[in-house]
């Protein structure tokens, strides 16, 4: 039996149209939900809107829509194979997974073991495995799953999570594989085995007389820290919290922040302790690994962010997605932001 604040939960995260990772409205047809750089071409580049997949060749001066031939459903969270990057994937909110071998020109539909005959995965995060390409991770409405081929069949990956069945977003120890975190709609569970079982690990993270129910924090966006790996920060609908004894207790940080709705959290690759994090407010950088923030909104129009990625290239570059005011790039690591053409077909 599921809390009556884990159902308020699913129902903010669903019936909003997107990713829970990216939770704010979505009324307008130029919120960007996802962005995706190309790990090895600097000019291509991926972008989802609330109706369809955009793919850039130049840099963001054109756009092709992607959508065609897949379903209806909305797509929330894609990935790309870092080993064979015309090897594309897309989550859906309702319709499960689809993959690409030709980046986006056609799709295929992989959900084997991820749905059943009541409900459809909406998936909200994916993992590829860095040392196996065919060995992927994805968050979903239904829990969490894992594929060693590539995608073409999941298995369920649950045991120790009694407690919830949503789980929003994972992220994995680069340093130590197995380890592995998953936010869900009641906090945060750690598996040591690579997900064969996991454990909760909440202390801190919410109140005592909640600790042992559902009835948690919904958390929206992990990062573990490579150069700290017993470091770990959780983003949540209530704000920012950190763990550096590797989950045993959370604290915490960030409680200057106008607005504790995180929608988008990412470590620098490039530089330690430098922590970025994003919602209906802007956007915020610490340099000291969440003790002082300080506003990155020069350049942007609409400060309701809905999504944040680094290049893997360059690391001074950096793009936003807004609800209200389309993308944004940055040259020089947040400190100005441009705007980018419409993400829309060309002509």
């Amino acid at each position: 039996m599921f809390s009556r604040s884990f159902r308020l939960f699913r129902f903010l995260l669903l019936c909003l149209c997107i990713s829970p990772v990216a939770f704010i409205s979505c009324g307008r047809s130029e919120a960007i939900v996802v962005i995706t750089p190309h790990p090895l071409n600097p000019d291509i580049l991926y972008v989802v809107t609330t109706d369809y997949i955009y793919k850039t060749r130049d840099g963001g001066q054109t756009w092709e829509n992607l959508s065609r031939g897949m379903s209806h459903s909305r797509v929330i969270s894609m990935a790309i194979d870092p080993r064979y990057p015309a090897t594309v994937y897309a989550g859906t909110k309702g319709d499960a997974i689809f993959k690409s071998y030709d980046g986006g020109q056609r799709w295929v539909s992989q959900r084997t073991g991820l749905d059943d005959v009541t409900f459809t995965s909406v998936v909200n995060q994916f993992v590829v495995d860095p040392a196996e390409n065919n060995h992927l991770f994805v968050a979903t409405t239904m829990g969490m799953f894992e594929s060693q081929n590539g995608g073409a069949t999941w298995q369920k990956r649950m045991d120790g999570m009694k407690e919830v069945l949503m789980v929003v977003t994972v992220a994995v120890d680069p340093t130590r594989p197995a380890f592995m975190y998953a936010g869900t709609s009641g906090g945060v569970y750690k598996s040591v085995n690579r997900g064969a079982r996991w454990e909760k690990v909440n202390n801190g993270l919410v109140l005592p007389d909640v600790l042992k129910s559902s009835r948690a924090l919904g958390v929206t966006a992990m990062q573990v820290d490579p150069n700290s790996p017993d470091t770990v920060y959780a983003g949540t609908l209530n704000g920012i919290y950190k763990t550096t004894d590797a989950a045993q207790s959370w604290k915490r940080i960030a409680e200057s922040l106008p607005d504790q709705m995180i929608s988008a959290m990412l470590l620098d690759r490039s530089a330690a302790n430098v922590l970025y994090a994003a919602s209906r407010q802007g956007i915020y950088k610490s340099e000291d690994g969440g003790t002082t923030w300080r506003a990155l909104n020069k350049g942007l129009t609409s400060l309701n962010v809905r999504s944040l990625a680094q290049s893997w290239l360059d690391p001074s570059v950096w793009y936003v997605g807004t609800n209200g005011s389309g993308l944004y790039r940055s040259e020089d690591r947040g400190e100005t932001w441009v705007p980018m053409p419409p993400v829309k077909p060309a002509g």
